[in-house]
Order: C-alpha cells, then structure tokens, then sequence
C-alpha cells in the first residue's frame, strides 16, 4: 500500500512538472507570435494574443502588455498595466521607465517626475533618469534643479558630449559665462563643430 502511495506521489509529480513545461512552453509561443505582430507593426494584435493569456500575477505579461497598448496609443490603459508590474515587483526599475512613455505622451508630468524620483532613490546615479530630470527643469525654466541632475551626470562621465552640453546651457541660463563656455569647449572636443556648443560660444562673445 505504501508503495503504491509513493508511486501515485511520483507521478502527480511527474505529470504536475510536465503541465508546467507544457504552460511555460505555450506561454513562450503566445510572446514570440507577439513579438511576429509587433515587428509588422500590429500593435493591438500583438496585444490581444497576450491577453487571451492574461494573468495579473504575472510581471512579464504587465510589462509586455504595458508597452504595447504603450504602442498602440492606449495610454491609460498603459500606465495601469505598467503601475501592475510595479506593484509585483516593487524593485523594478525598467517597469517605472515603462510607465513614463504613456504618462509623457499625455502630458502627465507631474506622473513622470514622481516615478523619476523613486528610480533615484533605488538608484541615484542612473544617467538616464538624471538626464531627463535635468531636462523637465531645464524646460521649466528652473535651471537651479536642472543643474544640480546635470552636475551630477558630468561628474559621473566628464566627458559625455549630452551632460558637458546642457550643463554648459544652465550655466549660460544662470549668468555663470566663464563656466559655460569651458563647458560648451569640452563639448566641441567630443562632437567638433557641433551647431549648439558654436551658438553657446557665439553668445558669450
């Protein structure tokens, strides 16, 4: 009797193991023939074959789901996805940049830098993010914040032509001339002849 208990214990094992593969194996030919759809640009295909599959513990599935109504124009429909997988994986940082593209795209700024914020404090050297912190500012005519992300970013690569340039900007917004043609010289060593760092230059004469 005890025998025939462990064998019919190894079996449902057996066979819970192979349904597994089994679902693993489906799930990885729903996304491939997601991704065929995608390619030839059929965004809300590529959605629908995820969601016939839809399973709201599943990250992956978020994510994937998140970026093609992302593509598909669907932007609240986007961001709910994106704020799933966040929720699932508290941690992630590429589901955060995820959800800034829908939340950009309809003008949600405030959205955006509250997600930006908490990437920072995950991770408070990511380029990117600073980057584009830098930028919201810097567009906001705020070029004390901006300048404190481009800093940051040119202290990290000295000699990035991107954080070299736009602190060279701030510093021209803020009347620190000395400082922002150095800056936009440094500029001109990475990208010669480069159109914004001559006008920067051509201001300060």
């Amino acid at each position: 009797m005890k025998k025939t208990k462990s064998a019919l214990a190894v079996l449902l094992i057996i066979i819970s193991q192979s349904l597994y593969a089994q679902d693993k194996s489906s799930l990885s030919d729903i996304f491939s023939a997601s991704y065929t759809y995608e390619t030839s640009g059929e965004y809300t295909k590529a959605a629908e074959v995820i969601k016939k599959v839809y399973d709201e513990s599943s990250y992956e599935i978020n994510l994937r789901l998140g970026w093609l109504t992302y593509k598909a124009g669907l932007f609240s429909e986007s961001t709910a996805y994106y704020n799933k997988a966040i929720d699932l994986l508290p941690l992630s940082i590429e589901a955060r940049l995820g959800y800034v593209m829908p939340a950009s795209s309809a003008g949600n700024w405030d959205q955006v830098v509250t997600r930006y914020n908490e990437v920072l404090k995950l991770d408070p050297n990511h380029y990117t993010v600073n980057y584009r912190m830098g930028l919201i500012y810097y567009g906001r005519k705020d070029y004390q914040a901006a300048f404190r992300y481009f800093e940051k970013i040119a202290n990290l690569y000295p000699f990035d032509y991107d954080a070299l340039l736009m602190l060279g900007w701030t510093e021209y917004q803020m009347g620190k001339l000395r400082e922002a043609k150095v800056l936009f010289q440094k500029a001109l060593l990475n990208r010669p002849g480069d159109s914004s760092a001559l006008e920067g230059i051509s201001l300060i004469k």
